[in-house]
């Protein structure tokens, strides 16, 4: 049986093996693959500027095309932000993906990292909602404003402490 390559620009028609036609997965302009992800097409751009995704071929206008493994790419970028990933992040981990080096470890404890983050900012939001509510609390809804403890404590000058813990 002869074996043949499958050129995505062609949209070619190979048999299968159990004598279906494969209708090669389509490209996509940009435009279309922007949409499938739901994203906008200059955040697809911008991920190509930073050298995290690129165009699987060009057309012979000169279209950008993109082919499932570039799907595949962005949404792996877009839920790796749901996470709260930087794009540097994000690089770090295409990275490990792609390396016959890379180990389940290493991504292990890169979100072991962002985790630990993750934890950080939850704990300075905790504080920031414990002072909100002291100075809610202090409020006398009918009094003018001239006289408002809350606008009084955001005049007053603060050092670097909310609660005791140093505000990056």
């Amino acid at each position: 049986m002869t074996s043949l390559t499958r050129y995505h620009s062609t949209r070619c028609k190979i048999p299968n093996i159990n004598g279906t036609d494969d209708v090669m997965a389509p490209e996509r302009t940009i435009g279309q693959l922007a949409k499938a992800v739901m994203v906008n097409v200059q955040t697809v751009r911008y991920y190509e500027r930073l050298h995290l995704l690129g165009p699987a071929a060009r057309a012979s206008s000169g279209y950008r095309l993109y082919g499932p493994e570039e799907e595949r790419r962005l949404r792996f970028i877009k839920n790796a932000q749901a996470l709260g990933f930087t794009l540097q992040e994000i690089a770090e981990l295409l990275n490990l993906r792609v390396s016959s080096r890379a180990r389940c470890g290493d991504v292990q404890r890169k979100a072991k990292e962002k985790l630990q983050c993750v934890e950080a900012k939850a704990q300075d939001l905790q504080a920031l909602a414990r002072a909100l509510e002291r100075l809610i609390r202090t409020c006398r809804a009918g009094q003018p404003t001239d006289h408002c403890p809350i606008l009084k404590s955001l005049e007053k000058e603060r050092g670097a402490q909310v609660e005791g813990r140093t505000r990056r």
